[in-house]
């Protein structure tokens, strides 16, 4: 059953990102670009169809994250205050096509220095190659601070309530946060369009392995050289290692 609910939840984040690239594009066709895992094509439309999926964007979707099932955590950003590193990480999961083939770029950025600490390109939803070594790496990168108490906001999708991944944030003290609608997550979702606009689709890009050099080189690139009006003209490392002196 959770299983369940934890593709369901992502679907809906997922069907919304192509329906806003895509507004006509029917349901049978979205699948053959989604092709979900463990769902034929029948039961996609029925969940098109279910959900208010079939044409526009859906337009209840605290429906879909509160199925049976479904882990919602409370939205701890709400008055938050963020003022230094490691206060508060927010994350998102986007997808990135190649040909005929959707793959899924999964980002942590911690919002006072805009660094991504964490990022994986994976072929599947699993949690096992989204959220979770995304959020091993960015725990990796702060290996020498104190995390504990850090918040980390997502979306409701299945991969930020998963199990295994809660195991690890209560592991480390981190605290989970969720937003119900995409725009509560704004900053994650800016970070998806500057990876992929700015870097990606300038690349000549056609496997999935040339996929994940270009997903890496690009967050390099944002990290160690992209200066920010918000950091001083800095880049995210630069800003951090001002900030550490």
């Amino acid at each position: 059953m959770i299983k369940h609910a934890e593709q369901e939840a992502f679907l809906i984040n997922i069907i919304q990102e192509v329906r806003s690239n895509h507004p006509t594009m029917g349901c049978r066709d979205m699948y053959y670009l989604i092709r979900p895992e463990g769902m034929g094509r029948d039961l996609f439309e029925l969940f098109c169809k279910e959900f208010g999926l079939m044409v526009k964007r859906v337009k209840n979707y605290q429906r879909t994250t509160d199925s049976s099932g479904v882990v919602r955590f409370d939205n701890l950003t709400l008055g938050l205050q963020v003022n230094m590193p490691n206060q508060l990480w927010v994350s998102d999961i986007t997808y990135y096509q190649v040909g005929d083939c959707f793959y899924y770029l999964t980002f942590i950025i911690d919002k006072h220095t805009r660094r991504i600490l964490g990022h994986t390109t994976s072929k599947r939803l699993l949690t096992a190659q989204t959220t979770l070594p995304a959020l091993k790496m960015a725990i990796k990168a702060r290996k020498e601070q104190n995390i504990s108490g850090v918040v980390l906001h997502s979306d409701g999708g299945g991969q930020y309530y998963a199990l295994e991944f809660i195991k690890i944030t209560q592991q480390h003290g981190i605290l989970n946060s969720m937003c119900i609608y995409p725009w509560e997550n704004p900053y994650a979702e800016r970070i998806n369009g500057v990876i992929k606009n700015n870097y990606l689709k300038h690349r000549n890009i056609n496997t999935f392995e040339e996929l994940e050099i270009e997903v890496d080189r690009a967050v390099n690139l944002y990290n160690y050289t992209k200066p920010h009006i918000g950091l001083n003209r800095l880049s995210p490392i630069n800003f951090e290692k001002q900030y550490l002196c």
